[in-house]
């Protein structure tokens, strides 16, 4: 359909130029390249050799000289039918669409689909779509004093892209610009469903009976909303169900009862079962439309109290058909610093995730939202997904400049993915109420300030959600625990419910992870090295970490993930802290490369398994934990535990038997004491038999039998 080509030109030489038509990009004089969609101009410029590779070594500085880049790209496409429109899966960011010559449509949000109606002509017509430079736009807008983030993410705050891409300490700055997902012909239906959302309204659980209700928005082009009807059916191993109903309007909402309902769980609590579901509109016995998606009938509740004393008397926690889970997950984070690849990279990160025993997964909020597939796939094998707004760690502001852009992305994004069974919250950012209560040198704001997570988002997850949970920022930083951040000295033993566990990253049996309290962690991590075969594909001199001042070199900073070199720079500390992490461990650390990765993957996985186990032993008390993460999509030396080139390191089998549904786990010894605890996830009692071993002279200290019951943390001696 489309045979996409490329224009790129400097701000300075083409800001007052008017490229509205192929015509006036050929007359122009600036550098056109054959290019694909999905794309970027990044990826464009490497695909043809006129950029280094920015995978490599310190190039991604290089990139820097990018952001000041106006990009086009055009085609000539054919149109039989001239009802048609045109569907943009992905715009990154800001852009003038032009059909024909005619300007037909402007964006500025990486995050939300566009639909675009021009007037065709039948036959060969002209797209050209004008991308603008990000960091330019953002000069338009005046953040106010008040608003906060890092030094190199202050033009995030206005517009919507990505917070990763303009720099952070797990991604390297790359602003790109593109198209970053297809580009489709499709036709307009003037009689079409376009909204439908099914949800579970009530389960009786003592007969596993269901109510659901259907939500539909419809457009109809005929006077007579009743002379329209609509079939639903839902289909489950043969037997289906099925109901007709009668328009009455354009908006409906309709009920149908499920009997002996095949509920949705999550992984370890059962099966994940889902219905086919067929929802059709017809017109007089005419059929005009028809959506088909899958749907798990289950109910979901978040437990939080605001602060908690470490005891029963606080609580984070969810319920799934009104059973207690206990959440075995990982950070999902960006698959590619170039998000038209991250569809390249899904299904083997996905298959990692079930492999390693994950039953979730918390999308995290500086990263894209993620594709129809992800969601999919969590839905079928029962991994529950957190997903958080695109928000991170700053005070954005709230004046309507963005909070009517980021209602258009939030309203959007929640009628996309309100479907899954797997969603099971909606979290309004990560990190930004801490932004307001601890990282403003002394203010001290209180997130229940934030308009945009108290009121905005909470109204529309309210409306356009309301079987998914909803809270307002993670971690959350309440009334009563901004209280708590404020006067610390007033509140000895009062820690908030769920924290991200990270503090001074030194030893991970250390006071700080030892004495920490939350019941449920939604970030916690530890460094390791990726391999050696790794390292020697993105750096030039692996086997040299750190310069003669002892600084690392410009290579691993940038790979660590640093905006900049200089020694001060917002995120250089990070290579010295993971080769601290080995000392502290080994005492000695090695100067042979090989034996150094080798420390510093047991150093991490150790640390991880700690973590896990450390919840786990204290089920329910304890309700979950998140560990960051399962995978880089950047090579670089992280918390991840697998590398960008999908390389295990030693964590993974460390966590892989950790998360064990049925595991045998030590707690720390106390007082020449260790107690030996059996932790079963699953929901059937089991019998074990189990043998301790003193491995310096194989004398067995403990052996017996025991029966662990179902779901639960029992200590057998």
């Amino acid at each position: 359909m489309f045979n996409w080509k490329l224009c790129y030109a400097e701000n300075k030489i083409c800001k007052n130029s008017e490229l509205k038509t192929i015509k006036d990009i050929k007359k122009s004089g600036f550098s056109i390249l054959d290019t694909k969609v999905p794309g970027s101009l990044q990826t464009t410029l490497m695909d043809h050799g006129i950029i280094d590779d920015l995978y490599y070594s310190d190039n991604t500085i290089s990139s820097y000289k990018l952001e000041n880049m106006h990009v086009w790209y055009f085609s000539e496409f054919e149109i039989e039918d001239t009802e048609s429109y045109i569907h943009f899966g992905g715009i990154d960011t800001i852009s003038d669409i032009y059909v024909n010559g005619i300007l037909v449509k402007s964006t500025d949000n990486m995050f939300i689909e566009y639909d675009v109606y021009p007037k065709f002509k039948k036959g060969v017509n002209q797209i050209v779509i004008h991308l603008k430079p990000v960091m330019i736009e953002a000069r338009k807008y005046t953040s106010p004093a008040f608003s906060s983030t890092s030094p190199y993410t202050y033009s995030q705050l206005y517009i919507r892209k990505p917070a990763h891409s303009y720099g952070w300490d797990i991604m390297p700055r790359i602003l790109t610009i593109g198209l970053w997902k297809n580009v489709e012909i499709r036709k307009i239906k003037k009689d079409c469903l376009n909204e439908v959302y099914l949800f579970t309204q009530y389960i009786n659980y003592e007969n596993n009976s269901a109510i659901l209700k259907l939500y539909l928005n419809c457009d109809l082009s005929n006077d007579f909303a009743q002379d329209y009807t609509v079939k639903l059916q839902l289909s489950h191993n043969g037997i289906v169900h099925s109901q007709e109903y009668t328009m009455w309007h354009n908006t409906e909402l309709y009920q149908i009862k499920i009997e002996d309902a095949k509920l949705w769980w999550p992984k370890n609590y059962g099966s994940p079962e889902l219905y086919d579901v067929k929802v059709e509109l017809y017109f007089r016995g005419e059929l005009c439309d028809t959506k088909e998606f899958k749907h798990g009938i289950r109910k979901v509740e978040l437990n939080y109290t605001d602060v908690t004393d470490g005891t029963e008397n606080g609580c984070f926690g969810f319920k799934i058909n009104n059973k207690k889970i206990f959440v075995l997950g990982t950070n999902w984070v960006c698959l590619d610093a170039f998000h038209e690849k991250d569809n390249l990279r899904l299904e083997k990160a996905l298959k990692l995730v079930s492999d390693i025993n994950c039953n979730a997964v918390r999308c995290w909020g500086g990263n894209v939202y993620e594709s129809d597939e992800f969601y999919d796939y969590c839905d079928k094998n029962g991994i529950m997904v957190w997903q958080d707004f695109a928000m991170a760690c700053a005070i954005y502001p709230h004046d309507a400049n963005l909070t009517d852009n980021f209602k258009k992305e939030a309203e959007f994004q929640i009628k996309r993915l309100r479907n899954h069974a797997s969603l099971i919250l909606w979290a309004g950012d990560n990190e930004c109420d801490l932004s307001y209560s601890s990282w403003t040198k002394g203010l001290h704001l209180n997130p229940e300030q934030n308009i945009i997570t108290r009121k905005i988002l909470k109204e529309l997850v309210l409306y356009h959600a309301p079987s998914t949970p909803y809270l307002p920022s993670s971690p959350l930083v309440s009334g009563k625990m901004f209280d708590v951040i404020k006067n610390p000295d007033d509140y000895q033993g009062v820690y908030q419910p769920e924290k991200h566990l990270w503090g001074p990253r030194d030893y991970f049996k250390g006071d700080f992870y030892k004495n920490s309290f939350c019941h449920f962690a939604s970030e916690t991590g530890y460094h390791g090295f990726p391999s050696t075969s790794s390292l020697n594909k993105f750096l030039k001199e692996p086997e040299k970490l750190f310069n003669e001042d002892g600084q690392a070199t410009d290579e691993y900073k940038i790979h660590a993930s640093s905006v900049e070199t200089f020694p001060d720079a917002t995120y250089n500390y990070r290579i010295r802290l993971a080769y601290n992490q080995v000392k502290t461990l080994f005492t000695t650390v090695s100067e042979n490369l090989d034996d150094f990765v080798m420390q510093s993957q047991i150093s991490q996985g150790e640390a991880k398994k700690y973590f896990i186990e450390k919840f786990r032993i204290q089920k329910y008390l304890r309700t979950g934990i998140i560990w960051w993460n399962l995978l880089d999509g950047w090579p670089q030396v992280s918390d991840a535990i697998v590398d960008y080139y999908f390389i295990k390191k030693l964590a993974y089998n460390y966590i892989k038997r950790s998360q064990e549904p049925l595991c045998l786990i030590f707690d720390e010894p106390e007082n020449n004491i260790l107690n030996l605890y059996a932790v079963n996830d699953t929901q059937k009692e089991a019998t074990i038999s189990y043998k301790v071993t003193n491995i310096y002279n194989d004398k067995v200290v403990l052996e017996g039998n025991k029966t662990v019951n179902a779901d639960c943390s029992f200590k057998i001696d």
